[in-house]
C-alpha cells in the first residue's frame, strides 16, 4: 500500500458491493466456477467534464474576486449542485484558475444552522457523495440541523481530475504483486512507477503541480465565503483530518465548529506514517483472526498464530499462481491484498473477509477480487468510478516527496515487519511511491500545523483503527493548541455513525449545540 487509500467513500462501496453479490448469489458458490467467459475492459472511459477543466481567469488580479463570487445553484436531484472557481497557483492567482464540483444536501428540518463542510478523505476521493448519500454518513440529528456541504477537492473526482494511467494501465498497476521478491518483479515495480509519473504529466494538465493539501486548504476558505459564512463548520474523515487541521493553521480565526474523526498525526514523516499503519493493519487483522477463533470451528484454525499464517500462506500462493474468478479474471496478489484489507476498515464488514477467504482457499478468487475492485473503485463495466488510485499518490507525493529508490527497500524489511509480519513488506515497498515523482510543491509541505487561535477542535480516534492508528489521534489532538480527544473503544476505521451513541451523542452535542467534549472522553 504505497499511501493513505482511505476513505468513507470505500466502505461504503464495499457493502454496497457485497450487497450485489448476495442478491446476484455469488457469495453463496464457493469453490464452484462459471465456464462462461471474462469481462471486457474500458480503455481510457474516465473523462474531465467542462467544468472542471483549467481556463485562463480573464479580469482576476487577486483573490478578492475568488472570495466575492456568487455560486449559481441548478438542481440535482434533491441537492443542489454548482462549481466554485479557484485559482490553480496560489502564488499567482490571476494566472489561470480551474472549477471544483459542490454538492449540497438542504437541511431536512427545513431550518439549517448553518453549513457543514464534509471531507471524506483518501487524498482523492470525492466529496460530492458524501452530499449525495448523505444519509449513509449522516445520522439524522446532523442532517436535520445542517446543510451538508460535499465538495471534490481540486484533482480529484469532477474537479478536473488529474489522470496518470488509462483503466486497462490501472488494472495491472492495481494487480502487480505489491511485494516483488525476484530481480524481475522489481525491475516490473521500478517500470510502472515511470510509467505511472510519465502518465501524470503527459495526461494531466498544470493543475497537476498543485494539488497539494495546502492548496486544498486554501480552496476551502474559498468556499467558506462562497457559503456566505463567517466561519467555518467542518466534519473531516481519515485524511480529512489533515485537511481540516491543515485549514484550522491557515485560518484559525476562520474555525468555527470543527471534528476530525480517524485522525492523522500531520507531523509524522512518511516513513514513520507507513509504520504506523502497517502496525494498525495488522492489529485490526489480528483483532479479525480473534473473533474468528474465538467461536468454534473457525476455518482459519484453533489459535490466533494459525489464523494469521494461513492468511500469509493464502496470500503468497495467490502470488505464485493467480485464482480464476467467475468473471474470467485473476485474482491477483496484488487484487488479493486490498480485497483483503477493505473490509478491515469495518467490524461490520468481517463477514465479507469470512466469505471472501473461505472462497480463496477453496480456490475461488471472485469475492475477493470484487472487494479489491470495490476498494480501487473500478466499475463493473471494467471502468474506474473515479481517480481516487491515481490522486492519492499525485497529492501525497505533492505534500511529501521523500522516498527510498527501490534498490534501498530491503534494508527497510526488518523494521517493517516487526511492525507487521502479514502485511509489512507491503507498506515497506510504499516508501518508493513517490520514486521518479517530477512534480513539486511549491509551498513548504513540512508545517509544523498547531492552529494557535482556533476555536475547540474536537479529535476522534478508534482504538483499533486499521489505517489512523490511535495514537495519531491522540498525537493529533495535542499538537492542535485547541485539541479535543475523544476516544472510541473498537475496531474500524472512523467512529462517527457506526454504532456507539456515546460518540454519536457527543458529536451531535458540540456541532449543533457547540457544547464542547471533555477532553479524553473515552466512548
Amino acid at each position: 500500500m504505497s499511501d493513505r487509500a482511505t476513505d468513507r467513500v470505500r466502505e461504503t462501496e464495499v457493502r454496497k458491493t457485497f450487497a450485489a453479490l448476495l442478491a446476484a448469489g455469488l457469495v453463496l458458490l464457493a469453490g464452484c466456477m462459471d465456464s462462461g467467459g471474462g469481462s471486457s475492459v474500458s480503455v481510457g472511459s474516465r473523462t474531465s467534464p467542462s467544468t472542471g477543466s483549467t481556463t485562463t481567469a480573464a479580469g482576476v488580479g487577486n483573490l478578492r474576486a475568488y472570495y466575492h463570487q456568487t455560486i449559481h445553484w441548478k438542481a440535482c436531484g434533491k441537492d443542489r449542485c454548482g462549481s466554485l472557481s479557484v485559482p490553480v497557483d496560489y502564488h499567482h492567482p490571476s494566472a489561470a484558475s480551474t472549477k471544483l464540483a459542490v454538492e449540497v444536501a438542504p437541511a431536512t428540518s427545513g431550518k439549517a444552522i448553518g453549513s457543514l463542510v464534509v471531507n471524506p478523505g483518501g487524498p482523492g476521493a470525492p466529496g460530492v457523495d458524501l452530499a449525495s448519500d448523505a444519509s449513509s454518513y449522516f445520522a439524522a440529528p446532523l442532517r436535520a440541523a445542517y446543510d451538508i456541504v460535499g465538495f471534490d477537492p481540486r484533482g480529484t473526482g469532477r474537479s478536473n481530475p488529474v489522470d496518470c494511467l488509462t483503466d486497462h494501465q490501472l488494472d495491472q498497476f492495481v494487480a502487480e504483486d505489491p511485494d516483488p521478491s525476484t530481480p524481475a518483479e522489481v525491475k516490473q515495480f521500478s517500470a510502472s512507477a515511470k510509467e505511472f509519473w510519465h502518465g501524470c504529466e503527459k495526461r494531466s494538465d498544470s493543475l497537476v503541480d498543485h494539488v497539494s493539501t495546502v492548496d486544498a486548504a486554501r480552496d476551502m476558505d474559498i468556499l467558506r465565503a462562497a457559503l456566505k459564512q463567517s466561519k467555518m463548520d467542518y466534519f473531516g474523515f481519515s485524511y480529512g483530518t489533515k485537511l481540516g487541521a491543515t485549514y484550522a493553521d491557515l485560518f484559525p480565526r476562520k474555525v468555527g465548529r470543527m471534528v476530525l474523526d480517524g485522525a492523522m498525526d500531520v507531523r509524522l514523516s512518511t516513513r514513520e506514517s507507513a509504520l504506523h499503519q502497517a502496525a494498525g493493519f495488522q492489529t485490526a487483522l489480528t483483532s479479525y483472526v480473534k473473533h474468528c477463533v474465538s467461536g468454534d470451528h473457525c476455518f482459519l484454525g484453533s489459535t490466533v498464530q494459525q489464523g494469521l499464517h494461513r492468511i500469509s500462506a493464502l496470500l503468497d500462493s495467490i502470488a505464485k499462481k493467480p485464482l480464476p474468478t467467475q468473471s474470467g479474471r485473476k485474482l491477483t496478489v496484488g487484487n488479493a491484498f486490498y480485497g483483503v484489507v477493505a473490509p478491515l476498515y469495518s467490524r461490520g464488514m468481517w463477514q465479507y473477509l469470512d466469505i471472501g477467504l473461505k472462497q480463496a482457499i477453496q480456490g475461488n478468487g471472485s469475492v475477493l477480487l470484487s472487494l479489491s475492485d470495490a476498494y480501487t473503485m473500478r466499475g463493473q463495466n471494467g471502468g474506474y468510478t473515479d481517480n481516487s488510485m491515481e490522486a492519492i499518490s499525485v497529492i501525497s507525493c505533492l505534500d511529501d516527496p521523500w522516498s527510498l529508490p527501490p534498490s534501498k527497500i530491503p534494508g527497510q524489511y526488518a523494521a517493517f515487519e516487526k511492525a507487521s509480519p502479514t502485511f509489512g513488506r507491503v507498506f515497506a515497498w510504499g516508501l518508493a511511491a513517490c520514486w521518479g515523482d517530477p512534480m513539486r510543491n511549491t509551498d513548504d509541505p513540512h508545517l509544523k500545523i498547531d492552529a494557535a487561535g482556533a476555536a475547540p477542535i474536537v479529535v476522534i480516534g478508534t482504538t483499533r483503527d486499521p489505517a489512523t492508528p490511535y495514537e495519531e489521534a491522540v498525537a493529533l489532538s495535542r499538537e492542535l493548541k485547541s485539541g479535543v480527544l475523544v476516544t472510541r473503544n473498537g475496531d474500524g476505521h472512523t467512529a462517527y455513525n457506526e454504532g456507539n451513541s456515546c460518540i454519536d451523542d457527543a458529536v451531535h452535542s458540540y456541532l449543533i449545540h457547540g457544547k464542547v467534549p471533555k477532553n479524553g472522553l473515552r466512548c
